[in-house]
C-alpha cells in the first residue's frame, strides 16, 4: 500500500494556527493593576491662617524733656545704650533751685512763728471777751488773724514743696526703660522747661508691636464664618516673616483690631505683640504676619500631593471608588495650613484619597489601593500581579 503524501503547505498552515493559538492565550492574561497609596478622609479642624502685611512699632516711646530751666552740667548716659526707668540722664545747674528751697524754708518758719503769736493773742482776747474786758469786735479780729496765720503756714509749706520739686527736677531722669537715642544737647547748653525739642528719646523694644493691615472684606468673611458656626475663635497666635524671607523664631499674640475701616485703603488695622529680647525687630521694619484668627471645623486636611490644580485654579483629587476604580473629584480648598490643603467641599468622610502613585492612576482605571507609606518608594515596589487583593478593600 502506497503512503499518502501530505502537502507541505498543510504542515505550514497547522504550525501557524498553533502559534496563533499560543499567542492568543498570552494576550488574554490580565495586566497587573497599578498599586497606589491612599489615606482615608476624616473631618477635622484647621486654623484659618492669613498672611498679611505689617510694620513694627515701638511698645513705648518717651521724649526726655527738661521740666526746669538752666544750664546742663553733665550728661550721665551712653548714647544708644540701654537705660532704666528713674536713671539720671542729665544734671542741670541746681544753684538757683537750692536757694529757692532755702528761701521757702525761711518763709515757712516765719509763717509758723507768726501763727504762734496770733494764736496766743486770739486765746487771750477770747478770755477777756468773757468778762467784757475787750470789745467783741477786737476778739473776733484776733481770732481771724490767727486763722490767716495758719493758712499762711499751709501756703508757705506748699511753696517749699514746689521749690523742692524744682530742685529734684534738676536731675533729669529716664521716664521709661529702653534704648536711648543720641543726645540733642551737650554740657553747657541752656535748656528751658517750655522748649519743644527733646533732649533725647527712649524707645522700649521688648516687647514690640506689629501693626497689621487686613482688608475689610476678609474680616467680614471671617466674622460671617464664625457667626454661621463654620469657624470658632482662636487664641489668635501670630507668626512673622522678616524682610529677608526668614521666619522670626518667636510667636506673638493678637491684641486688638481697630473698630473703624480706613476709607483710603479699605483696611482694618490689627495690632499684635511680640517678645523681642534680642532687639532683632526695630520700629518701622516691614514684615509679613501669618495670623491665625479662627479655627475651621468639619474640614479635610490632605497632603499637598493629594490635591492638583488645573490652569484655572480648580482643585481636584483622585479617589478609589468602591469598585476599585479611580474617580476624579473636584474639591474646594481654602489654602494651605501647616503644609496641608484645607478642603471644605467635594469629598466625604471615608473616601480613599490617592496620595502616592497618582501618576499611574487614571480615572476609570482599576487599581490596588494600599495604605500610604512614609516612604513612597514602598508603593512602587509592591507586587503588581493580578492575583492580589484589589480595589478599596486593600486599604483598611
Amino acid at each position: 500500500m502506497s503512503a499518502i503524501r501530505i502537502p507541505a503547505s498543510v504542515f505550514l498552515t497547522a504550525s501557524l494556527l498553533a502559534l496563533a493559538a499560543c499567542g492568543g492565550k498570552k494576550d488574554d492574561k490580565p495586566k497587573p493593576e497599578p498599586v497606589v497609596g491612599v489615606i482615608v478622609a476624616q473631618p477635622g479642624t484647621a486654623a484659618m491662617a492669613t498672611e498679611l502685611p505689617g510694620r513694627t512699632d515701638a511698645y513705648q516711646v518717651s521724649d526726655v524733656r527738661p521740666q526746669v530751666s538752666g544750664i546742663i552740667l553733665k550728661r550721665l548716659f551712653t548714647e544708644g545704650g540701654i537705660v532704666h526707668q528713674g536713671q539720671p540722664l542729665y544734671q542741670i545747674d541746681p544753684s538757683l533751685y537750692r536757694a529757692a528751697v532755702g528761701q521757702a524754708q525761711g518763709q515757712l518758719a516765719s509763717a509758723q512763728a507768726t501763727a504762734v503769736a496770733a494764736k496766743l493773742k486770739a486765746d487771750r482776747y477770747t478770755d477777756l471777751e468773757k468778762i467784757n474786758a475787750v470789745a467783741k469786735q477786737d476778739a473776733a479780729d484776733a481770732r481771724a488773724a490767727s486763722g490767716e496765720a495758719q493758712a499762711a503756714i499751709v501756703q508757705q509749706r506748699a511753696n517749699l514743696q514746689t521749690a523742692q520739686i524744682n530742685l529734684r527736677y534738676t536731675n533729669v531722669n529716664a521716664p521709661i526703660s529702653g534704648r536711648i537715642s543720641r543726645s540733642s544737647v551737650t554740657p553747657g547748653a541752656l535748656v528751658s522747661a517750655s522748649q519743644t525739642d527733646a533732649l533725647a528719646t527712649i524707645t522700649q523694644l521688648d516687647p514690640i508691636y506689629v501693626d497689621i493691615q487686613q482688608s475689610s472684606t476678609q474680616l467680614l468673611a471671617l466674622r460671617q464664618a464664625i457667626a454661621r458656626g463654620g469657624a470658632m475663635p482662636d487664641k489668635a497666635a501670630v507668626k512673622l516673616k522678616l524682610e529677608d524671607g526668614t521666619d522670626y523664631p518667636l510667636t506673638g499674640t493678637l491684641q486688638f483690631s481697630e473698630v473703624q475701616v480706613d476709607t483710603s485703603t479699605g483696611a482694618v488695622t490689627l495690632r499684635a505683640r511680640f517678645p523681642n529680647p534680642n532687639g532683632l525687630l526695630l520700629p518701622g521694619m516691614y514684615v509679613r504676619a501669618v495670623v491665625s484668627q479662627a479655627v475651621q471645623r468639619n474640614v479635610f486636611l490632605l497632603p499637598e500631593a493629594a490635591v492638583t490644580h488645573d490652569a484655572k485654579g480648580q482643585a481636584s483629587v483622585l479617589v478609589v471608588g468602591a469598585d476599585g476604580k479611580v474617580v476624579s473629584k473636584q474639591v474646594t480648598d481654602n489654602g494651605l495650613s501647616n503644609g496641608q490643603w484645607v478642603v471644605t467641599a467635594g469629598i466625604t468622610a471615608g473616601d480613599k484619597i490617592i496620595v502616592q502613585g497618582s501618576s499611574k492612576a487614571k480615572p476609570g482605571l482599576k487599581v490596588r489601593a494600599m495604605p500610604a507609606s512614609d516612604n513612597p518608594a514602598v508603593i512602587d515596589q509592591k507586587p503588581q500581579n493580578g492575583g492580589g487583593q484589589s480595589g478599596a478593600g486593600a486599604a483598611q
